[in-house]
């Protein structure tokens, strides 16, 4: 029984997350947060575009509250707004927005809209970025294709600070997959080295007491 309530409370909740995202529409939300408290449930809405998401007078938060009371029978939901100030770092605005141009453009036009994205994610200062899209593009057959600048890692701890996020692209020849991998400029990395005067100073020490131990077991050798 346990289980059974389990996964019934985790489908709730992505049900929940995807009305949420139908609702407001494609591209302006990244996120959606469920957190429980004593007074009722509080949504936290990740977005670039706040002011969309509220309306005027908040009316389109008021519609949401609504819609959620009704179809899913929250008690108390109380809905907050989480502003991303950088959009170009979020994997899954970029990877929707990559999706809804090629529903615009169509898909023949799917490496000006990935090399577009791609310089728009590192002239904004990421490490790295990975963009793939896979699907009848352009033929008939499908293949997959990847884009990709800058250093991202794929194993490893690492590995996990890597913002991924995926979309789909429902296109005339068929369905486009997307996928977005990005490496932030906040991001630490623990295997990082940064080159500077006091690690130069550190190799030199290194050197030198490497060539004097050297030196020395010449000496021995000759005297022998």
């Amino acid at each position: 029984m346990e289980e059974r309530n389990t996964v019934k409370f985790k489908k709730d909740e992505f049900s929940v997350r995807e009305s949420i995202k139908k609702s407001i529409g494609m591209g302006k939300v990244s996120k959606v947060k469920i957190e429980y408290t004593p007074v009722g449930e509080k949504i936290i809405i990740s977005t670039h575009k706040p002011g969309l998401i509220i309306g005027r007078g908040g009316s389109r938060i008021e519609e949401l509250t609504v819609m959620l009371k009704k179809e899913f029978k929250l008690e108390n939901p109380h809905i907050e707004i989480d502003e991303v100030k950088q959009p170009e770092f979020d994997s899954q605005l970029i990877a929707d927005d990559i999706a809804l141009s090629l529903e615009r453009f169509g898909p023949l036009k799917f490496k000006v809209v990935s090399y577009r994205a791609l310089q728009r994610i590192i002239r904004a200062g990421a490490l790295g970025c990975e963009i793939r899209l896979s699907g009848k593009l352009p033929s008939t057959r499908s293949k997959t294709w990847r884009f990709a600048q800058g250093y991202l890692k794929k194993t490893g701890d690492s590995a996990k600070i890597v913002d991924r996020a995926q979309s789909t692209a429902q296109t005339k020849p068929g369905v486009v997959g997307v996928k977005v991998g990005i490496l932030a400029p906040t991001a630490v990395l623990k295997d990082r080295i940064t080159v500077n005067d006091k690690l130069l100073a550190k190799l030199r020490e290194n050197t030198e007491k490497a060539k004097n131990v050297t030196t020395k077991k010449v000496k021995k050798k000759v005297n022998k």
